[in-house]
C-alpha cells in the first residue's frame, strides 16, 4: 500500500520566509510533504503544518545525515520521492512534467533529473557554470539515497537509469547577505571536513552508487583539478575563470556579486580554513582537531 506517487522531504531550520512558497509550489505534484526540522525558533514548524505538511524534529548533523535519516524512519512509502530545500520552489511547468514522468516512466528508470536555476539579489544566474545545474532530485523510493559527506553531497541510485523533466527549480533565498555570509561560513567549514577527510579519513565517504552524469563531471574535476591545486591561488583563478571565460559577467552586476562572494570570498575562506585546520593538526594532533571543531562549531565527526 502506497501513500500517493510522490513524497516531497524537505529540510529546515528557521526557514519561515520560503517553508510556504516551496510547499505550495509542490502542492500540484506530491501526493505528500515531509518537513524534517531542527528545532527552528521561528515559526518554521506552525506555518509548515498550517501548509499540509507532515513536521518531524530532529537535531542536525549534516544535510546527508539528516535527509538519510528521513528516508529511513518517515516511513516514505510513496512511489517516488524528491528531495527539495526550503529555499527553492518549483515552477508551474515543472511542477506538472513531474506528474506526468513519474507516471509514465519506463521501469529502467529508477532517477529523474531536474534543472535548478540560482538566483542572487533577486536576478536568476544563467552563467559561470554554476547556473543552471542538473541535479539529481527525484527517484524512486528505496534506490536513493545522499551521500555520506559533510558538504556538496548529491543523490546518488544503487541502480538504474536516469531521466530529465523539464521545468525549472528555482533556488530563491529570500534572506538578507549577511545570513548569506554567515550561512557560507559554516559552509566552508563543512567543505574544508571534506577536503582533509581525504588525508586524515575521519569518515567513511559512498561514492559507489550512480549519480547524475553533470555531478559525477563536476565531482572529477574538482577532485583531479582543483583539490590538486595550490591552496589561495585556485580561489582566484576560479573566480576568473566562471566570470570572464565562462561568462558571468552577462549577469550584470548581480553577476558580479555572485562570483566575488559565491567563488572567489567563499573559496578562500575555505582554503584559510584547510590551512588553519592543517597547522592545529600538525601542532596537537587530530583529536584536538576534532574536540576544537565541535566546540568551536558543534560538528562531531
Amino acid at each position: 500500500m502506497t501513500d500517493g506517487l510522490l513524497t516531497a522531504i524537505i529540510l529546515t531550520k528557521n526557514e519561515e520566509l520560503h517553508i510556504t512558497r516551496c510547499i505550495e509550489s509542490v502542492r500540484g505534484c506530491a501526493s505528500r510533504v515531509v518537513v524534517v526540522d531542527s528545532y527552528s525558533s521561528d515559526r518554521t514548524v506552525e506555518l509548515a503544518q498550517s501548509a499540509g505538511a507532515e513536521v518531524f524534529q530532529r537535531a542536525f548533523r549534516h544535510q546527508a545525515d539528516q535527509f538519510n535519516w528521513a528516508l529511513d524512519n518517515c516511513k516514505v512509502s510513496s512511489a517516488w520521492t524528491m528531495r527539495i530545500d526550503a529555499d527553492e520552489y518549483v515552477d508551474p511547468q515543472l511542477s506538472s512534467e513531474i506528474s506526468r514522468s513519474i507516471n509514465m516512466a519506463p521501469a529502467a528508470f529508477t532517477g529523474l533529473t531536474v534543472t535548478r536555476y540560482l538566483t542572487f539579489s533577486g536576478r536568476v544566474i544563467r552563467h559561470g557554470g554554476v547556473s543552471p545545474q542538473q541535479q539529481l532530485r527525484i527517484w524512486r523510493t528505496g534506490t536513493g539515497r545522499i551521500e555520506n559527506r559533510w558538504m556538496d553531497e548529491h543523490a546518488v541510485l544503487s541502480h538504474g537509469e536516469i531521466g530529465s523533466v523539464p521545468g525549472a527549480l528555482i533556488d530563491d533565498n529570500k534572506k538578507d547577505v549577511s545570513s548569506w555570509v554567515d550561512k557560507h561560513d559554516r559552509y566552508a567549514t563543512r567543505e574544508m571536513i571534506d577536503f582533509l577527510n581525504a588525508e586524515y579519513r575521519f569518515f567513511l565517504e559512498d561514492d559507489t552508487m550512480a549519480s547524475a552524469a553533470e555531478a559525477k563531471s563536476k565531482r572529477i574535476k574538482k577532485q583531479t583539478l582543483y583539490n590538486k591545486a595550490p591552496l589561495l591561488y585556485r580561489a582566484v583563478a576560479l573566480f576568473l575563470y566562471r566570470y570572464i571565460f565562462r561568462l558571468g559577467f552577462l549577469d550584470g552586476s548581480e553577476g558580479l556579486s555572485f562570483n566575488l562572494f559565491q567563488t572567489l570570498w567563499y573559496r578562500y575562506l575555505v582554503d584559510l580554513k584547510i590551512i588553519e585546520a592543517r597547522k592545529l593538526i600538525a601542532d596537537h594532533g587530530v583529536e584536538e582537531f576534532k574536540r576544537t571543531l565541535k566546540q568551536r562549531h558543534g560538528f562531531e565527526l
